[in-house]
């Protein structure tokens, strides 16, 4: 393991994002307390999902994991489809780094980004409401492996994205009906039988549902469940990255 190489490119993306907190952070946590402030003033007092929980209290934790996945996704495909269209990806690929360092860079700044975009939110949160934290450890786990998740989903779509459009279609098409079909501002359970089907099939309704379970001690289906859906789903995704990374797919012609 090249320690050294592989911070170089750790640290070189974490700037990347860093330098420009206002729109990579700031603006992602401001979009979802918007989405706060119209649902809850919409619906607060007409809709309870869970007994005893208040909508507005309900909807925080979906929308931080919302925010954890679109920013994480965001990242790392950003960052490989702007190295591609500007050629400097050359000096990453001759660099003495294996496959795996590499990987691990990308994932792990993208990862971070989300994070911290989830944790903006979820502070805005515990400020504006009385947020309950039932299981920390829980909430910690879901949020890790669901950015690592939509890291590698970015690792992905930037390798094969050849211009910006494409990662717009991977945008409009993909990663916003996996979190809107995904529980982030209802319960599953209050949708007709087709909706609640393929929201059943949706990966990210378990990761959404088990982080809320770290905060409510409730959820829609079992956190263990949840874990057997989206454990191998991950892997399954950074396993996808990591081979087309061995192969040079799109990057090195």
């Amino acid at each position: 393991m090249n320690g050294i190489g592989l911070w170089t490119l750790l640290r070189k993306e974490i700037l990347r994002f860093w330098k420009v907190l206002l729109q990579t952070v700031a603006a992602p946590v401001l979009t979802a307390l918007l989405y706060l402030l119209v649902f809850a003033q919409a619906l607060e007092g007409r809709v309870e999902v869970y007994p005893g929980v208040a909508y507005s209290v309900f909807l925080i934790p979906g929308l931080a994991m919302m925010s954890i996945l679109q920013n994480a996704f965001a990242n790392s495909s950003s960052s490989l489809i702007q190295s591609k269209i500007t050629g400097n990806i050359a000096f990453i690929l001759i660099a003495p780094l294996s496959h795996l360092e590499f990987l691990l860079a990308y994932l792990l700044a993208a990862a971070l980004r989300g994070l911290l975009v989830g944790a903006g939110v979820l502070l805005a949160g515990f400020w504006v409401v009385d947020l309950p934290l039932a299981y920390p450890l829980w909430v910690l786990v879901w949020a890790c492996l669901a950015a690592l998740a939509f890291a590698a989903i970015g690792v992905i779509a930037g390798i094969w994205a050849d211009k910006f459009d494409h990662l717009s279609g991977v945008q409009n098409f993909i990663i916003l009906p996996l979190t809107f079909l995904s529980g982030v501002f209802y319960s599953i359970h209050s949708l007709p039988p087709f909706w609640l089907a393929v929201s059943q099939a949706n990966p990210v309704f378990y990761m959404i549902d088990g982080f809320r379970y770290g905060f409510f001690a409730q959820a829609d289906v079992s956190p263990w469940l949840g874990l057997a859906v989206a454990l191998p789903f991950t892997l399954i995704l950074c396993g996808v990255a990591m081979q087309l990374i061995m192969r040079g797919y799109k990057l090195r012609h």
